[in-house]
């Protein structure tokens, strides 16, 4: 199956695209395009989010107050003024390192849970399931985020999430935070992963299911602390 059948499947047939995956994990083609998507879309967005970040900062009072004035100014010009090595670096050279890191952690981390419950199955196999459920959520996911970005001028308003059926929410709020993580495609992305983790462990749907959400739940747990860490840092 070429890549365009299986960008396809995914979306319209995941069922037997996912069960082509498992007998070929294949990955090299799904992983490139994914860090070209994702190195596109930190470009493109990065103007927004380095504008609202300095905002954030300069009314930072207290980290001012901690890091005394000389070098709170200091880190405030770096941040307006920064140089096109720095961005370089970011953009295409951190960025991508720390998404396949992720990726990486997150095929091994569903592996052992899948492993609870059956002996069948490899690593190759769930990072090639994961990557390819990821075309929804970095692809089509990332297209309508970036659409909202260019349209609001903000990164920080900008979800996907049920958090954005609550516009007053401040996006430093413990409700916002935890909302941000029922994003509509991420339920998409963990929903349909679970077809591939049923064919890779050779186990039933509903077991599948509770692998894959099962995951998306300790994420979010994750996410939702670091949220709530960085909110209490920044506010």
């Amino acid at each position: 199956m070429n890549f365009f059948s299986r960008l396809q499947g995914i979306f319209f047939n995941p069922q037997p695209t996912f069960r082509d995956l498992s007998e070929k994990p294949v990955w090299v083609d799904a992983l490139i395009v994914l860090l070209v998507v994702l190195v596109a879309f930190s470009y493109l967005v990065g103007p927004y989010a380095q504008k609202e970040g300095l905002q954030v900062m300069k009314n930072n009072v207290k980290l001012q107050e901690r890091m005394g004035k000389e070098r709170f100014d200091q880190m405030i010009d770096r941040m307006e003024h920064p140089t096109k090595a720095s961005v370089i670096v970011r953009t295409f050279i951190m960025s991508p390192i720390t998404f396949v890191i992720g990726f990486l952690f997150s095929s091994l981390v569903i592996l052992v849970l899948g492993r609870l419950s059956s002996t069948e199955g490899n690593f190759r196999q769930v990072f090639s399931a994961l990557l390819h459920a990821n075309f929804i959520d970095k692809i089509l996911g990332n297209a309508v985020r970036l659409a909202l970005v260019l349209t609001r001028k903000s990164v920080m308003q900008t979800t996907t999430s049920l958090a954005i059926f609550f516009p007053k929410l401040e996006v430093t709020s413990p409700a916002f935070i935890v909302l941000s993580q029922v994003d509509l495609f991420q339920l998409w992305l963990f929903g349909v992963l679970a077809y591939g983790l049923s064919a890779i462990f050779k186990t039933e749907l509903k077991k599948a299911l509770f692998i894959s959400y099962g995951f998306w739940v300790l994420k979010s747990l994750l996410y939702i602390v670091f949220g709530l860490y960085t909110a209490r840092f920044i506010s």
